[in-house]
């Protein structure tokens, strides 16, 4: 399994009157998260985008726990679980406050997509030989 973390403070703009991170908040951690894994891995998701390859949401699912706060520092951690056949790929992140409580678990699932031809398209070739080596067949 692959797993890299991510460090996030919650900033003012992303809390709710409560001082707690708005719920719609959490994707945006997911996706910083998701592309700081895929930038260390050695293919920032820019360049795929130049290969002509994006990464559209298909499937997003949210567990909340106990609230993020305003302040805090958010551990990310994401780890890809699973290589699929399809052009899809499954994320899951889990949130961590500074005192290593579980606050959030996301599962987001992407597909691979061509802008141009308008169609799902195979993972491409270099990410899937970046990835191999933590799935072995």
């Amino acid at each position: 399994m692959m797993t890299s973390t991510t460090l996030i403070r919650v900033r003012y703009g992303e809390v709710d009157q409560m001082g707690f991170l708005y719920y719609g908040n959490y994707a945006l951690y997911y996706e910083v998260a998701r592309a700081d894994m895929i930038r260390n891995a050695g293919y920032p998701y820019n360049e795929m985008e130049r290969d002509g390859t994006v990464m559209p949401v298909v499937k997003m699912n949210a567990k909340f726990l106990k609230p993020a706060l305003y302040e805090e520092l958010i551990r990310v951690e994401t780890s890809l679980l699973a290589l699929h056949k399809h052009p899809f790929i499954t994320f899951i992140h889990k949130l961590y406050n500074e005192q290593n409580e579980l606050l959030h678990i996301g599962e987001v699932t992407l597909t691979f997509y061509d802008p141009i031809a308008k169609k799902r398209v195979p993972m491409p070739e270099r990410l899937r030989k970046i990835l191999a080596p933590y799935f072995p067949s």
